[in-house]
C-alpha cells in the first residue's frame, strides 16, 4: 500500500507533547541532550545525537569499556572484508563459523534488542551503533553475560560505518526510537532523512528488510515523507494493524516501555529493500 493513502488514513495527530530528558541511568536510542553545534566533516553533516556522556562511570563498567570493547570493535579505518561477515570471525577460526549475514542496529541504546536479537540469531552477526557511553557498556556487559561472538560494535556515528560498508551487504537493518529532537530549531538533526534513505539504499540488499520505531506523529510524518522521496523502499504495511502491532521477532526496548508509560502510542514500520531498483 502506498505510503501516502496509508499514512492519511490513518488521521494521525502531532505530539503534542515534548520527550523529557533521560534519566542518567538510562539509556536511550540516542543521548537526548541539547546539541554540539558543531557540524562533521562529511559534506556539512549535523549530529543527530547529543551528548555521549552521562554519570561517571563506575570501575567495574570503565573497564569493560577499556579492555573488552577494542576485542568487539568495528575497524573502520580498514577495508572492509569480503565477504562481510568475516569481521565476525576471529582469525584463525574455521570459516563455517562466519555468519550467514549481516544486520545492522542504528542507535541501540541500552542494546536490550541487539542482545536479544543476537542471543536469538546465532547464525546472523549484528553490527550496533551508539555515541552514547552507557549504552556501549550495556552492550559489552551483555556480550560478556550472554558470551556473545555475534556483535561487533561501533561507540560512534552510524553514518561513518554506512560510508564503510560495501553495497548490498546488509539483510536487515533497525532504527528504533531515535532522538525526535521535539524542538523546531532542532528538526533538522532528525536523524531519519532523504540522505540517511539514500545511504541505507546502497548498503541493503535487495529485498532486505529496514524496521524503524517512533512513538512521536509528527516524526511519523517525517519519515514517511522521507520514503516517499526515496523510491528503493517500499512500505510492507497493507493496514492500521501491520504499524500499530509490533511483531514477535520485534523485542520490547526499555524506551519504548518508558514511552507507553507517558501515555504516548508507538508506531512500528517495517520497509523493503525494491528488487527491481538499484541502490
Amino acid at each position: 500500500m502506498a505510503a501516502a493513502s496509508l499514512f492519511d488514513r490513518s488521521r494521525l495527530t502531532s505530539d503534542s507533547k515534548t520527550k523529557s530528558m533521560e534519566d542518567e541511568n538510562e539509556t536511550s536510542p540516542v543521548a537526548r541532550q541539547e546539541p554540539d553545534q558543531r557540524r562533521d566533516d562529511n559534506a556539512g553533516e549535523l549530529r543527530s545525537f547529543g551528548r555521549r556522556r552521562g554519570r561517571k562511570l563506575r570501575p567495574r563498567k570503565s573497564n569493560l569499556f577499556k579492555d573488552k570493547l577494542p576485542a568487539v570493535a568495528l575497524d573502520i579505518e580498514t577495508p572492509a572484508p569480503d565477504p562481510l561477515e568475516r569481521i565476525f570471525v576471529p582469525d584463525g577460526e574455521p570459516p563455517e563459523k562466519t555468519p550467514s549475514e549481516t544486520w545492522l542496529e542504528i542507535g541501540f541504546g541500552g542494546a536490550e534488542h541487539l542482545l536479544w536479537q543476537a542471543e536469538n540469531n546465532s547464525q546472523v552477526g549484528l553490527i550496533g551503533c551508539e555515541p552514547f557511553e552507557g549504552g556501549v557498556v550495556k552492550a559489552l556487559a551483555g556480550i560478556e553475560e550472554k558470551h556473545l561472538s555475534n556483535i561487533r560494535l561501533h561507540a560512534d556515528d552510524a553514518r561513518d560505518v554506512l560510508r564503510w560498508l560495501p553495497e548490498a551487504s546488509l539483510a536487515r537493518v533497525f532504527i528504533l526510537f531515535p532522538d525526535p529532537w521535539p524542538k523546531k530549531r532542532h528538526v533538522k538533526r532528525r536523524l531519519i532523512s532523504p540522505q540517511l534513505l539514500k545511504m541505507l539504499a546502497r548498503v541493503m540488499k535487495p529485498g532486505a528488510e529496514l524496521r524503524i520505531g517512533t512513538d512521536i506523529g509528527d516524526y511519523l510524518r517525517t519519515i514517511l515523507i522521507a520514503f516517499q522521496a526515496e523510491k528503493s523502499f517500499q512500505w510492507s504495511a497493507e493496514g492500521p494493524m501491520d504499524w500499530r502491532i509490533r511483531p514477535p521477532d520485534w523485542p520490547q526496548t526499555r524506551y519504548e516501555q518508558k514511552a507507553r508509560r507517558e501515555g504516548r502510542l508507538c508506531y512500528y514500520l517495517i520497509f523493503k529493500k525494491r528488487n527491481d531498483l538499484q541502490g
